[in-house]
């Protein structure tokens, strides 16, 4: 295992602790098959009776090789026969969709993977003609794709261009060589710079770049080399993500070998100095790990407060519904959470009967909702007003009152300071925020296995 020289024991031993990374709350190991197609159903009838905007989520659970590091749900695709095959029952799914809601103002529509700039022009064509067909898209909505450089053509991103994608996000994760042969995903840095050309060609602006860090033989030269030379792309926006390695729930995981990994003390050096790295070339840290420019409206929403959280990562998205499509997708609505059935087959039959296709979810209660606005705030925010929160949503604070004994006692005061009902986190607050928030989990106790914290 790489080793580093981070010299304070406490801080190591708090990020080897696993909690989850939530991107929801309830996390996913939470639902269960109480949740299923008649009762997802109701809750979309529901917020078509409340209205938009809605923010829309296509899965494309496709790939042409699968990256040994890779914790999507995803499988590799050689030929386009099986992705265009996918895509018909894509459409289906969103007419099933679009009976139910009706004709819903849309504020976000993003396009997750897998890879979706694989998908053929005319499925792709056909899928955005057929969305804006079933909804409403408002003129001001983001359209955001996430691209693989190794698959993108200049050609193919006029067309994403034509078809409203006014964000792209493009999977660099690592320039280093050693680093890219161990996880199996090989492309130069003049893949990488065409890639963001062709993008900016296009005349798509808003560009956010995805790297990694606590990757195999990763070390702090080529996670500088790899932030040097692409701050010279000036992308808007960054998301630097550590490496989850669970290979008990992704098997092909087990490629990469234990003693090739960065140990912890690595792995916070490794993002602090890309953070370094990052905001001495004008980039501003929002969240625990995306950054931007000081114009960018993400940056304005971590100001003003209004800054959100969720499956993507930060976003401005103010859309309280959140309609997943495709296999394995998960949508969020105020009633609860609801999860696609995530093998493709099984997806496809419970369409081609006419039902959504979900497979399991979670009823929200009123705890869930307090609850989850508070690991949100926290995570956007390093801080929370536990008391506001309850106010709010009209129920008693006492009910953090234990989440805040375990808090102090776990963290101390040096890291985190309680003042009454407020909390905010004083000292390694990137590396401390997921297991913060942990702490008003009310589910963590009932089991799952999770990455380590940083």
């Amino acid at each position: 295992m790489v080793q580093s020289s981070i010299a304070d024991p406490r801080l190591l031993d708090l990020a080897t602790t696993t909690v989850p990374r939530y991107t929801s709350y309830p996390t996913a190991p939470q639902f269960t098959a109480d949740v299923g197609p008649e009762t997802y159903s109701r809750w979309l009838e529901l917020e078509a009776v409340r209205g938009g905007p809605v923010s829309l989520y296509l899965h494309v659970p496709f790939c042409r090789s699968i990256c040994n590091y890779c914790g999507c749900t995803t499988k590799a695709a050689l030929r386009d026969d099986p992705v265009r095959a996918y895509a018909r029952v894509l459409k289906d799914e969103i007419r099933i969709i679009g009976a139910r809601m009706g004709r819903i103002e849309v504020s976000h529509l993003h396009w997750g993977g897998g890879t979706p700039n694989i998908l053929p022009a005319d499925c792709l064509e056909g899928l955005v003609d057929l969305l804006s067909e079933t909804f409403s898209f408002r003129s001001d909505m983001e359209h955001a794709i996430e691209l693989d450089p190794r698959h993108l053509t200049w050609d193919g991103m006029r067309r994403l261009a034509r078809l409203g994608v006014n964000r792209a996000s493009l999977g660099v994760q690592t320039l280093d060589a050693t680093v890219q042969e161990a996880i199996g995903r090989i492309q130069s840095w003049a893949v990488v710079e065409d890639a963001a050309l062709a993008i900016r060609e296009a005349g798509i602006v808003d560009v956010n770049f995805d790297l990694m860090f606590g990757l195999p033989f990763q070390n702090e030269a080529s996670i500088a080399s790899t932030v040097e030379q692409t701050v010279r792309l000036a992308p808007s926006r960054y998301a630097v993500f550590g490496y989850a390695h669970v290979p008990w729930m992704k098997a092909h995981q087990r490629l990469i070998r234990d003693e090739t990994l960065p140990d912890a003390g690595t792995r916070i050096a490794q993002a602090r100095l890309a953070r370094r790295l990052l905001e001495a070339s004008g980039y501003h840290g929002v969240g625990i790990d995306h950054f931007a420019r000081a114009n960018d409206p993400l940056v304005a929403a971590m100001k003003n407060g209004s800054l959100r959280r969720n499956f993507q990562g930060y976003t401005t998205d103010t859309a309280t519904r959140l309609i997943g499509i495709g296999a394995s997708s998960i949508s969020r609505t105020p009633s609860g959470y609801a999860q696609n059935l995530p093998d493709n087959l099984g997806w496809q039959r419970r369409i081609a009967a006419g039902e959504l296709p979900v497979a399991r979810g979670k009823t929200m209660n009123l705890e869930d909702r307090m609850r989850a606005d508070v690991i949100e705030a926290i995570l956007c925010f390093f801080e929370v007003d536990l008391g506001e929160i309850a106010e709010r949503h009209g129920a008693g604070v006492d009910l953090f009152g234990p989440d805040v004994v375990r808090l102090a006692a776990q963290m101390g005061s040096t890291r985190v300071r309680i003042d009454g009902w407020k909390v905010s986190i004083e000292r390694d607050a990137h590396e401390t925020a997921r297991l913060v928030a942990s702490h008003f989990d009310g589910y963590l106790h009932a089991g799952g296995r999770y990455s380590v914290a940083v």
